[in-house]
């Protein structure tokens, strides 16, 4: 398995096994994956989401059908293992999970640029939860911190910390560091790393966990009335955490799915984000 796929996060699993090319870079331009022609849409575009609750693409979709006479549908994923692997292998048309440096990360891994954004959606700002304390300042040395231990959440989670004054790290935001990039930390936090979809049902566990948005939605938990500490949207460097709808390459000019994307960014659709997420996500387009 291969680095990310051991980090739980499984970005390539099958695919990232493949290096199918690599060292014939002189026929490169003869490979399948340069002679792709764009996805021919069926009669219902298949969207890749992660977790149960979905409220705001199932308005979209009302809206889409409604405008259009067109099909979509949802295709809901446990976690964020899968949904790029179902988009890459063509079992999905396009994809709303994951941000720039997520996308970005799993295309890296790959070698190559397989999924490309096609339409900004929101930020949806990880937060700190806790069941025991009410604020920060309420740590006490050797807490136990959870935090999702794929590449990309882990930093995020590591520099909020940072941000509260709890610890210091070598790195910027945006690079994927991990706990061993800690420099300081004074209360001796316990870092406990776990997979993204289990850090909510850890809190009886830990003293504090980092929760996404959705995840957090799943849990009945309000990311901007419940956490304790959470991401300021409109901090610096948060465009790489802003969530896309992705689709394959070959895909990124298919007016289907633009078609689909321009349906997303409306003002109805900023009125959803108010009603199903309490303001929680903040519109980025």
């Amino acid at each position: 398995m291969n680095k990310l796929g051991k980090l739980t996060l499984g970005l390539a699993l099958a695919l990232g096994l493949s290096s199918c090319g690599a060292n014939n870079a002189n026929e490169s331009a003869n490979t399948d994956t340069e002679q792709k022609a764009p996805t021919e849409v069926a009669d219902t575009i298949k969207i890749g989401v992660v977790g149960e609750k979905n409220e705001v693409w199932e308005e979209v979709i009302k809206r889409y059908e409604e405008g259009t006479g067109k099909k979509a549908e949802l295709v809901r994923f446990s976690d964020y293992t899968q949904p790029n692997e179902a988009l890459a292998s063509g079992d999905i048309d396009v994809n709303s999970f994951q941000h720039y440096l997520f996308l970005g990360e799993y295309n890296k891994e790959q070698g190559e640029e397989k999924l490309v954004a096609i339409g900004d959606t929101m930020l949806a700002p990880l937060g700190f939860f806790s069941n025991q304390i009410k604020s920060l300042d309420e740590l006490e040395d050797g807490a136990r911190v959870a935090i999702p231990n794929d590449p990309t959440n882990g930093p995020r989670a590591i520099f909020l910390l940072q941000e509260e004054g709890l610890i210091k790290v070598n790195g910027e935001p945006g690079d994927l560091i991990t706990v061993d990039d800690i420099t300081e930390n004074p209360k001796n936090l316990e870092f406990i790393e776990m997979d993204a979809a289990q850090t909510a049902r850890a809190l009886d566990d830990v003293t504090i966990a980092a929760i996404n948005d959705n995840y957090a939605l799943d849990a009945g938990l309000s990311p901007t009335e419940d956490s304790i500490a959470i991401e300021d949207p409109h901090g610096t460097g948060t465009k790489i955490y802003v969530n896309v709808i992705a689709a394959r390459k070959e895909d990124k000019d298919n007016e289907a799915y633009k078609e689909l994307v321009k349906y997303y960014q409306t003002d109805e659709t900023k009125k959803d984000y108010e009603t199903y997420t309490k303001g929680a996500w903040v519109p980025a387009w």
